[in-house]
């Protein structure tokens, strides 16, 4: 008889829920951010007004408001579909930016640390000679020699950004590689080539994740940069940096050809910041 009431007692008790896990709200803002604005470059003839590039003298640096929401430029250009479109440049070449040096120093580290000997010296040494020169005055004279436009921005993000990729894959790949996983890994008679991509890279690229985040900022912020300098995106093609740069001569009388495209830098910026911080966050714990 005792032991039916215990067991009453237990199927009547209730079943604690199980708690959902809350998406960080880093994580969720910065991710909103970069989808409204993904969305928008995807969807730039649909969301757009006006055509980017059509002129009309007569409606020049009209200010927000009516027919022209965030107002017009210098040549009668509507500013809105011109921010929309500038989305479609900014981010493909920021992520490209980021992404290629990312895959080549990923590659040159791993192969530095795992290989060792001469590889390892061949590689650092090599990185070493890049950081010796400032960044942007190698960027700058990269842009030089090949001339402005996209490909030549890619070029110098890609010679500059692979050393910090390939120091932190080395670096982490010299503390997993001595593991007692991958000993039992090469025991069993594994190849080379699948302990590295299948047991030790994996187990590596949690920084570069989120080293990935932050150079997503720079390479955002360097193209805005080089537009504003006139060694980016050639106009009349919308770009942020170049109208920052097209609108500077108008700031006391038309502010927002330079203010808006700034926000829309500094708001894609921090989203990328955000998940950053979110992806460290997630690290430390």
């Amino acid at each position: 008889m005792l032991e039916a009431a215990v067991g009453a007692a237990e199927d009547a008790a209730p079943v604690p829920r199980r708690r959902r896990r809350r998406l960080p709200w880093k994580l969720g803002i910065g991710t909103g951010i970069i989808v409204v604005f993904g969305l928008a470059a995807v969807f730039a003839p649909v969301l757009a007004p006006y055509k980017p590039l059509a002129i009309h003298p007569l409606q020049a640096l009209q200010p927000p408001g009516g027919s022209h929401l965030l107002g017009t430029d210098d040549v009668g250009r509507d500013e809105l579909s011109r921010l929309i479109y500038a989305a479609r440049v900014d981010l493909p070449v920021a992520a490209f930016g980021a992404l290629l040096p990312c895959l080549l120093g990923t590659m040159l580290g791993a192969f530095a640390g795992f290989t060792g000997r001469w590889a390892d010296i061949l590689v650092m040494r090599v990185s070493d000679l890049v950081q010796a020169f400032p960044i942007y005055i190698l960027m700058i004279a990269l842009v030089f020699a090949l001339g402005p436009g996209v490909r030549s921005l890619l070029v110098a993000f890609t010679v500059v950004g692979w050393v910090v990729y390939a120091r932190v894959i080395r670096g982490e790949i010299l503390r997993v590689r001595n593991l007692d996983y991958v000993h039992a890994a090469r025991i069993a008679g594994l190849s080379r080539r699948r302990i590295l991509f299948v047991h030790v890279l994996p187990n590596t690229l949690g920084q570069t994740v989120v080293y990935v985040m932050s150079d997503l900022v720079f390479a955002m912020l360097a193209l805005a940069a080089f537009s504003f300098l006139g060694l980016g995106v050639p106009p009349p093609t919308p770009e942020w940096g170049a109208m920052t740069a097209a609108g500077e001569q108008y700031v006391g009388t038309a502010w927002w050809l330079t203010v808006l495209p700034g926000v829309a830098i500094a708001i894609v910026a921090l989203g990328l910041s955000l998940i950053g911080d979110s992806f460290q966050d997630r690290l430390r714990a």
